[in-house]
């Protein structure tokens, strides 16, 4: 359910929303950046001066989504009623593609419940946007020794979650505009498991926003590619959770498949 002290920003019509269609900006790439600049000046001096809340996050994170989608690119959003209906913490986990998910996930999952990201150590010390990344208190991680990066997800995990917070986790080791399941680490189920709370797995699409050549994190914006994102079914974890694991990798491959062939979840290929 919707949390009291929140809003839905997006009009969902039977669990799915699509941009309905607009004039594609020319040039989407200089125009997106001059006004997202202005976004994370405004959020990271909030952050700095403790004041940048999650009722604040939630409006920043939306109005990156309108302005995407003012310079053309379109959204197609499914199953959040998974998240909706689903009175308890949970696990998230998703392939990790570009920057976009991490603007945008806020606003799909702050109205439902509280989040926190599991991110790479050196998204902290970014000079403006660590201050960000900072207020929202994450669960950072080295990426260069993934048994002290799994014993600190799995401790700060489980008290995050036993306070009410959902995880967000990309069990892949960096962004990737293709999905490799056998890149894709199964750090999320041993949480789930641990935390004894489900998985609501997503699988997205947003390589409209293109990784860059010099700073990975910021590259071109091409809206000729429509952005996708939709969220599974909870999963409970049992035994090893090597079942579920896969439940969670055929959930992803099979939505990407269906995007790539056909552009839209609700076409057939």
């Amino acid at each position: 359910m919707i949390r009291s002290s929140f809003k839905e920003y997006i009009n969902y019509e039977d669990d799915c929303y699509v941009t309905k269609k607009s004039q594609k900006k020319r040039f989407p790439t200089p125009f997106f950046y001059f006004k997202l600049i202005n976004i994370v000046l405004r959020c990271s001096i909030k952050a700095q001066k403790k004041e940048f809340t999650e009722e604040i996050f939630l409006l920043e994170s939306y109005n990156v989504f309108k302005l995407l989608e003012s310079v053309g690119v379109e959204f197609e959003i499914t199953g959040i009623s998974h998240v909706k209906y689903c009175n308890e913490p949970v696990v998230f986990v998703g392939n990790h593609m570009s920057t976009l998910e991490t603007f945008i996930l806020p606003l799909l999952l702050i109205p439902y419940t509280p989040i926190s990201f599991v991110v790479k150590e050196s998204l902290v010390e970014y000079p403006v946007f660590g201050h960000i990344m900072k207020a929202v208190e994450p669960i950072t991680v080295t990426r260069k020794n993934p048994r002290e990066d799994l014993k600190k997800v799995l401790e700060e995990g489980t008290k995050k979650i036993s306070e009410g917070r959902s995880i967000i986790v990309f069990p892949q080791t960096t962004r990737k505009i293709y999905f490799s399941p056998a890149e894709f680490n199964t750090i999320g189920v041993k949480l789930a498991k641990r935390a004894n709370v489900p998985i609501i797995p997503i699988a997205l699409k947003t390589d409209a926003w293109q990784n860059g050549k010099i700073i990975k994190d910021f590259g071109p914006i091409d809206n000729s590619k429509k952005v996708f994102f939709s969220f599974g079914e909870p999963i409970r974890i049992k035994e090893k959770g090597d079942v579920e694991h896969q439940q969670i990798i055929d959930f992803i491959s099979k939505k990407l498949e269906v995007w790539n062939k056909t552009g839209s979840e609700n076409e057939k290929p």
